[in-house]
C-alpha cells in the first residue's frame, strides 16, 4: 500500500483543498492529513474559524481522505513519515523547496495550487463584505 501526507490548517474548505485532496489521493493508496491542531495554531499566531475537531470532522466526510490527524508542531514531520510508513509527502507549491529534507524518507511533491481561491482571499472577501 502506497501512503501520501500532507499537512495544513484546511480552515474555511473550499475547491481549492478538495482539488489538493484528490491530487494527493492519486498519488497512493491511503492519504493521510495532518491539520494544525487548535494549539499549533496560536503559536503560528493564525487563528481558524473552525475548531480543530471541526476542521477533522469535516476532512474526514471527503471520500478521498483516510486518515486525520494532529499536527502539534513544526518539526514532527519526520516522525509522521516514518510513524506512518508514508511514501509521499505532498504539499501545495507555496511552500516549494521547504520540505526537501523530507526526501531522504519519502519522495516529496509539491502541486501548484488551484488558481482563482484561497482562504486569505475568502476572509479578505468577507471583511469587505461585512464592511462595504
Amino acid at each position: 500500500m502506497k501512503k501520501v501526507i500532507t499537512y495544513g490548517t484546511f480552515d474555511l474548505l473550499h475547491w481549492g483543498h478538495v482539488n489538493l485532496l484528490r491530487r494527493a489521493k492519486e498519488m497512493g493508496d491511503y492519504l493521510i492529513v495532518a491539520i494544525s491542531s487548535d494549539e499549533f495554531n496560536k503559536l503560528k499566531d493564525k487563528k481558524s474559524y473552525h475548531s480543530f475537531e471541526n476542521r477533522k470532522m469535516i476532512l474526514e466526510a471527503i471520500r478521498y481522505v483516510d486518515e486525520v490527524i494532529a499536527e502539534e508542531s513544526w518539526d514532527q514531520k519526520v516522525r509522521d513519515v516514518v510513524d506512518h510508513n508514508v511514501d509521499v509527502f505532498v504539499m501545495g507549491s507555496d511552500w516549494e523547496g521547504k520540505f526537501d529534507f523530507l526526501k531522504e524518507h519519502c519522495e516529496v511533491v509539491y502541486l501548484p495550487r488551484t488558481v482563482g481561491i484561497s482562504t486569505s482571499q475568502i476572509k479578505d472577501d468577507l471583511l469587505e463584505v461585512n464592511n462595504g
